[in-house]
């Protein structure tokens, strides 16, 4: 057989090509997929999130919008939206929340009329700090049942996918 023909049969014998296990495949275990993991450790993120971060009534997009508002300061939206990983869509809608609550105003870029600055109004800048004060718990907690060595290196594992 040619090397193509080779490739041709391997990638009719599994999903996508790639080598993965066929559906019936009884080696097959959903407890060790990463996608799996990834989808229960962020359940158990959020719910510790929910716990501590209850009292501020954000959501985890809302905290990133307004703590990377307190570190950077008036922001582009679409920067913003770069910045925190959320489409446009997404951050508009965070933004429009966001201002509805008091915690964010926009106003014109003034090098490009096009663009609209995200900055934090006094009392957003208040409830940042104050959300950021407890937020590090969120990730304390999330990573309780590991060491410190292995904290890090996950940690810096999931930077990597990211």
């Amino acid at each position: 057989m040619t090397r193509r023909a080779d490739a041709a049969e391997d990638d009719a014998a599994t999903p996508e090509g790639r080598g993965d296990p066929a559906p019936d495949d009884p080696s097959f275990r959903l407890d060790t997929q990463a996608g799996h993991l990834i989808r229960r450790a962020h359940q158990r993120n959020t719910e510790i999130f929910n716990a501590v971060m209850g009292r501020f009534s954000v959501t985890p997009t809302q905290f990133a919008a307004l703590v990377t508002l307190l570190d950077r300061g008036a922001t582009p939206q679409n920067q913003l939206g770069r910045l925190t990983a959320m489409d446009p869509a997404t951050i508009f809608g965070v933004v429009g929340r966001l201002m509805k609550r008091g915690f964010v105003r926009q106003s014109p870029v003034s090098q490009d009329a096009r663009l609209v600055a995200v900055s934090l109004t006094p009392e957003g800048e208040r409830a940042a700090r104050a959300m950021r004060a407890v937020a590090q718990e969120v990730s304390t907690r999330t990573l309780e049942p590991l060491s410190e060595e292995e904290a890090r290196t996950f940690v810096a594992l999931l930077a990597r996918l990211g």
